[in-house]
């Protein structure tokens, strides 16, 4: 019997897979962006305002220390979150958190900040620090079902900024006596940490790319050297260690990370907005462990290291960060238009503004707390104006996430 002829037609394309959900619960950049962005256009001015007397500002602690606690555990934390909801699914090719559990994720960080403005301190206390183990044990899952240890550490650091914050908690709720301020510091440490990991990765890898012919060594033995050096430092730092060894261990950071800048050929970003930024802000890296070291020794208050860490590491990097990749997952080309350079400037000059400008001249430190909160708001209020949008629409070339 005769076989059937094979069907030798071609077959039809296959259409890509239906997009499933409101785009903004697709991947965690958009909704904690989005979110984090709001937030540091807000908070700040906010917060100059209530310190300088302007608007009265009630609060279940300190305004100080709310400003620190939510800058850095609110702020700083939701980016950190975004980011690495968005890179595991990158480094995996498995879903993180999408659809419902990336909205309850959401919903949560966002629940502990308005509970920071008016709930019962205890109340606050508890669901604030439900979000940073939530958000651990969801990356941790993917990284474990794909095999990837590689990547586990930076689960240990999210699960290290949550004691950190249990201990700010306790403190304020009576139940140990410390002064608040070291665990607010110790967040500070673990998110230089983090940033000093990502940005050996990522930093070098973004300038070759675009950079044709350019070669950046990055020696296994000096990084790990370095993050160690780094972490030594920060830890002496938050453990309020003999003066000299922190001066020491900080001066030795402050060296390796300029270093490292250097062999990362800055110079050869200048023209390209999206990575100098990036270069620019790690600057701040050397500076403030500089500074940290000078603080030690009574040169200048320790408040200027602090924020040359914070609004000039950290708030730099973030600026850069968030428009790069809801760029290159909104499917747009890797280039900063005119509105996302002027708001890289912003940020950069906010940090010139709030960390040198009261060094030199003491007596403009309330000038220049307003023009440096000014410039930050301005900054991020940019970039909602031009990635909201962007962050409720699909990806311009129909793919998902």
């Amino acid at each position: 019997m005769s076989q059937p002829l094979p069907n030798l037609s071609p077959r039809p394309p296959q259409a890509p897979p239906a997009l499933v959900g409101w785009p903004l619960l697709r991947l965690g950049f958009r909704p904690f962006y989005l979110l984090t962005a709001l937030m540091a256009c807000l908070s700040v001015p906010v917060w100059v305002a209530a310190f300088l007397g302007y608007m009265p500002l009630q609060l279940p602690m300190s305004a100080l220390l709310w400003h620190g606690h939510e800058m850095l555990f609110g702020f700083a934390a939701g980016v950190v979150a975004g980011f690495l909801l968005t890179a595991v699914r990158a480094w995996t090719g498995l879903d993180t958190a999408r659809g419902p559990l990336l909205a309850v994720l959401a919903l949560l960080w966002l629940a502990a900040r308005v509970a920071a403005l008016c709930a019962p301190y205890a109340v606050f206390a508890v669901i604030d620090m439900l979000f940073l183990p939530a958000v651990a044990v969801v990356l941790l899952r993917v990284l474990l079902q794909a095999g990837n240890k590689r990547n586990i550490p930076l689960i240990s650091l999210l699960l290290l900024m949550s004691v950190a914050n249990l201990c700010f908690h306790l403190i304020q709720l009576q139940v140990i006596a410390l002064d608040p301020l070291h665990p607010l510091y110790a967040e500070l440490a673990l998110i230089v940490m983090v940033v000093s990991v990502m940005t050996g990765r990522v930093v070098p890898m973004f300038t070759r790319n675009v950079t044709p012919g350019l070669v950046i060594n990055t020696s296994r033995r000096f990084e790990l050297s370095l993050l160690a050096v780094t972490a030594i430092a920060l830890l002496l730092w938050v453990c309020s260690a003999p003066t000299l060894l922190v001066v020491a261990a900080c001066a030795i950071a402050a060296l390796l990370h300029a270093i490292r800048l250097y062999r990362w050929s800055p110079w050869v970003t200048l023209k390209r907005p999206i990575l100098w930024v990036l270069h620019l802000s790690y600057a701040w890296m050397p500076i403030g462990f500089a500074m940290l070291a000078g603080a030690q020794l009574g040169w200048l208050g320790q408040t200027f290291a602090v924020h040359a860490l914070t609004v000039g590491v950290i708030g730099g990097l973030i600026i850069g960060m968030v428009t790069r990749t809801a760029r290159g997952h909104t499917g747009r080309p890797l280039q900063a238009t005119r509105g996302e350079t002027i708001a890289y400037a912003l940020v950069l000059l906010a940090t010139v503004v709030r960390v040198v400008l009261p060094v030199i001249a003491p007596q403009l430190y309330p000038r220049a707390l307003e023009i440096s909160a000014t410039f930050w708001a301005l900054a991020f209020g940019i970039y909602l104006v031009i990635y909201t949008p962007w962050l409720l629409r699909s990806r311009l070339d129909g793919k998902d996430g």
